[in-house]
């Protein structure tokens, strides 16, 4: 018969999980670490983060704009999409990803045992080596260079 765990343990678990920073410099909580701490067995902390959907083991990244006028030009181009002037077609122009002309703003990390290589999400920008492609709604044309 298998033991049950208090809710106490089980909140403990899914706080420290979330919110508890993890031992020795590690950069997530590992299911053995969760387990000693809480003592409890490592298949039951696997059990707990299953039940919760926690993953802690993966991570997204973000970049927030430090340009200080960022609200106000979102807001013009949102605007511009939602109330285009009067015989005007609104296009929408991207560069063509594969040639942009980008400099890494820092080093990453090489690979090491048990660690995929990291790059940093910022860049230094040197401008776009061509225009992909516009597209005209009214025409369905695919306007490039």
């Amino acid at each position: 018969m298998a033991a049950t765990i208090s809710e106490d343990t089980i909140r403990r678990v899914v706080d420290n999980t979330r919110f508890a920073e993890p031992p020795n410099g590690a950069s997530h909580w590992s299911s053995r670490d969760i387990a000693a701490h809480a003592g409890i067995s490592q298949a039951a902390v696997v059990r707990i983060w299953q039940s919760f959907n926690l993953l802690p083991h993966r991570q997204n990244a973000f970049k927030l704009s430090t340009d200080p006028l960022f609200i106000d030009k979102m807001i013009d181009v949102v605007g511009l999409y939602l109330n285009p002037p009067d015989h005007a077609a609104v296009l929408c122009v991207d560069e063509k990803s594969q040639i942009k002309a980008l400099e890494p703003a820092g080093p990453g990390q090489p690979v090491s045992p048990g660690h995929p290589a990291t790059r940093t999400h910022d860049y230094i920008r040197h401008g776009t080596t061509t225009l992909f492609a516009a597209f005209d709604i009214i025409t369905g044309a695919v306007v490039h260079s």
